[in-house]
């Protein structure tokens, strides 16, 4: 009657294992995507924005030519484009960075997750 209990425990440590293994790879993912930097531009590279594989913007690089009182709200909206496009560039870093590690575990790819946890 509890026969299939053996192989049951079995595939729960065998699950466990797994589980270890893909907590460390991630933690190490995540370490290494810290370290790359993508970067984000508007206005033809007037604004530029640095962000890291976790989606900190690290600095914004501005143009002095772009500088202007009298047109501040244009460079609010520069500034503005250059970081949300850094932002979706270390996003989908993060989701390439993700596919390989459940890649290399034989796992499928779980999207919707935000790439690493």
């Amino acid at each position: 009657m509890f026969k299939g209990l053996g192989n049951m425990a079995h595939i729960l440590k065998n699950a466990q294992k797994h589980a270890q293994v893909m907590q460390k790879r991630m933690d190490e993912v995540n370490q290494e995507l810290k370290e790359k930097v993508v970067d984000g531009s508007a206005g033809g590279g007037m604004v530029t924005a640095y962000v890291n594989g976790n989606q900190e913007v690290l600095s914004v690089k501005i143009d002095p030519e772009v500088v202007s009182k009298d047109d501040v709200e244009m460079l609010q909206d520069l500034i503005v484009a250059a970081v949300a496009q850094g932002l979706q560039k270390s996003k989908d870093l993060r989701e390439e960075e993700s596919k390989k590690v459940m890649g290399s575990l034989g796992l499928p790819n779980m999207p919707g997750l935000g790439g690493l946890m």
